[in-house]
């Protein structure tokens, strides 16, 4: 039995990205949120925002292990299924992905020692500023990250001289017409995946009554952020839409599972595109609303998938329904910060009720949704490594077999299921261990506090701590 080396390579890499993107993703908004609170306690000396920054601290470095690890296997795979893909856009992705190591990974690794194990031992402002080159690491390690994949669908600055990728100006190829958009777009996603997490676990937390006063904090600033990011998030969609839809028109046919160019085109809420056939069967949609949505006007036009050779086109049901599943999302995450802020107004925010036990249940939402559009982005770009200039055929490595693709897959598979579950269960262990009780006050005049402020012990078993007169919430 043959197996194809190229459609496995596909599958091992996108299995692989597919368990890396969810982590640098959290790691990122979390890491913010992080330098937010060490910058809050240091400003204030409110022993309850040092109580937040040290639990998701913990949860910080076991995440952003876990995205290290993947980060590391999936460079690798540029040169065990990519090598010809490797060597034809070295000059461009080689100094790229140097860059990223050289500015970013080095920064994170100097000062995350110093966050994780220089609490209580190095001085209060040492300690903020490490959270914020932490936090500042981890978004120029996206910037990096983001220019070679946005390169790689919106190709610029290059030219074809042997074989190979020449780079006539490194202005054009970093600053590529689909990378702002992209940018921005995961850079948002972030810092909702960072708040959608807190807020799912301090929710949880005060239905079990833990540490009460501290994660009312840390769901008022959560919902403040939804209530205000992910609607962004759907006009940063929308324009990223509108530069795909001029640099990749095949992909937002795809999208919009719109075979044939038409103006006026429906917006298709369900349907099951049959790429044998060239057409949809089912669909349900709504008149006008994709040509309103991508051109801003009833009548306007949108291209139709069959404009380019079968070949040629993506997997329609793979960017059709990623798509869907990521819009979809979206709109829920929008819907939670309308219910956040009735609630907020009502003075309702903090007695336990449907949201405090939703929340928890969306966690999983902004991964699914990374994932989903990751894979939306991705599969859509097909069959094109680099849009326009090297397809995949092209960049497998020669000698790779398919039986060596398939054994090489199934060992990843059987790897990250062990090493995934186990950090799974470990992140779990600490949110189940809960937060531990806060510092005395400080007093910034150098006075010493006369006696701490009362505090919570193990999840549902806990006293609300006192609030400090002043904070912000």
């Amino acid at each position: 039995m043959e197996f194809d080396p190229v459609l496995l390579s596909r599958i091992q890499f996108a299995f692989v990205v597919s368990f890396h993107a969810i982590f640098p993703v959290f790691t990122i908004g979390l890491a913010s949120y992080i330098a937010l609170l060490e910058g809050l306690h240091f400003k204030t000396g409110n022993p309850q925002w040092a109580q937040l920054s040290k639990f998701w601290t913990k949860v910080f470095a076991v995440t952003f292990g876990m995205g290290v690890v993947s980060g590391i296997v999936m460079s690798f795979q540029f040169g065990t299924n990519w090598s010809n893909f490797a060597q034809m856009s070295a000059n461009f992705l080689g100094p790229i992905l140097s860059y990223e190591v050289v500015t970013a990974f080095f920064l994170e690794a100097a000062f995350l020692g110093v966050l994780l194990f220089g609490r209580d031992k190095v001085p209060r402002g040492t300690h903020l500023f490490a959270a914020i080159m932490v936090a500042l690491g981890t978004f120029i390690s996206s910037f990096w990250i983001l220019v070679a994949n946005s390169w790689m669908h919106t190709p610029a600055g290059v030219e074809f001289q042997d074989g190979m990728l020449h780079v006539r100006s490194w202005a054009e190829a970093i600053f590529n017409p689909s990378f702002p958009y992209r940018f921005t777009h995961m850079a948002v996603a972030s810092f909702l995946t960072g708040s959608f997490v807190v807020a799912g676990v301090s929710a949880w937390y005060l239905l079990k009554g833990h540490m009460v006063e501290a994660n009312k904090k840390a769901l008022s600033m959560c919902l403040w952020m939804i209530l205000f990011l992910a609607p962004a998030q759907a006009v940063i969609g929308d324009f990223h839409g509108l530069n795909t839809l001029e640099y990749q028109p095949t992909k937002v046919a795809a999208m919009e599972g719109n075979w044939e160019r038409q103006a006026g085109a429906p917006l298709l809420l369900f349907a099951l595109p049959d790429q044998a056939a060239q057409e949809n069967h089912f669909e349900i949609g709504i008149p006008n609303l994709a040509s309103i949505i991508l051109t801003h006007s009833a009548d306007g036009e949108i291209p139709g998938i069959n404009e380019v050779p079968l070949a040629e086109q993506p997997p329609v049901a793979i960017v059709f329904w990623s798509f869907r599943i990521m819009v979809g999302i979206g709109l829920v995450m929008i819907a939670v910060g309308l219910w956040g802020l009735v609630l907020r107004l009502r003075g309702k925010l903090y007695e336990p009720g449907m949201l405090h036990r939703f929340l928890p249940v969306m966690i999983a939402a902004p991964f699914v949704a990374v994932v989903a559009g990751w894979f939306t982005t991705e599969a859509g770009r097909a069959p094109w490594l680099v849009y326009g200039m090297i397809d995949f055929a092209q960049g497998v490595t020669p000698s790779l077999t398919g039986w060596m693709a398939m054994l090489s897959l199934i060992g990843y598979m059987s790897v990250y299921a062990v090493v995934y579950a186990s950090g799974g269960y470990y992140l779990w262990r600490i949110v189940q261990g809960g937060m531990s009780a806060p510092e005395q006050p400080v007093d910034t005049s150098g006075a010493h506090p006369k006696r701490p402020l009362s505090a919570g012990g193990p999840i549902g078993d806990a006293a609300p701590a006192a609030p400090i007169k002043g904070d912000w919430t």
